[in-house]
């Protein structure tokens, strides 16, 4: 009874520092022309926005364009942050079996 009340104990604490690590993603991405700055969470939400002094050059369509591409990669690749820190929470469960 002492070990599986220990393993669950173990399972428990390794579920809490997964979503630790989940919800401290975070991705800053700056798009080719330096222009914008996206920083996203871990679901992909912006959470930080920075535009530079180019950005009276450019079009709205230009300035839309690269505002949502450079977002959208800043959320690809946190959500492949995210998809590591699950993968490599199922492997060590995986471990302990």
């Amino acid at each position: 009874m002492d070990a599986l009340e220990a393993r669950v104990h173990r399972q428990l604490e390794r579920m809490r520092e997964l979503a630790d690590r989940m919800a401290a993603v975070r991705v800053r991405e700056t798009s080719a022309d330096g222009v914008v700055t996206a920083v996203v969470d871990g679901n992909g939400a912006l959470v930080d926005l920075e535009l530079s002094d180019g950005v009276a050059e450019l079009s709205p369509t230009d300035f839309e364009q690269t505002l949502v591409s450079t977002a959208a990669s800043a959320a690809r690749r946190a959500f492949a942050e995210r998809g590591a820190l699950v993968t490599g929470f199922n492997e060590e469960a995986a471990e302990d079996g």
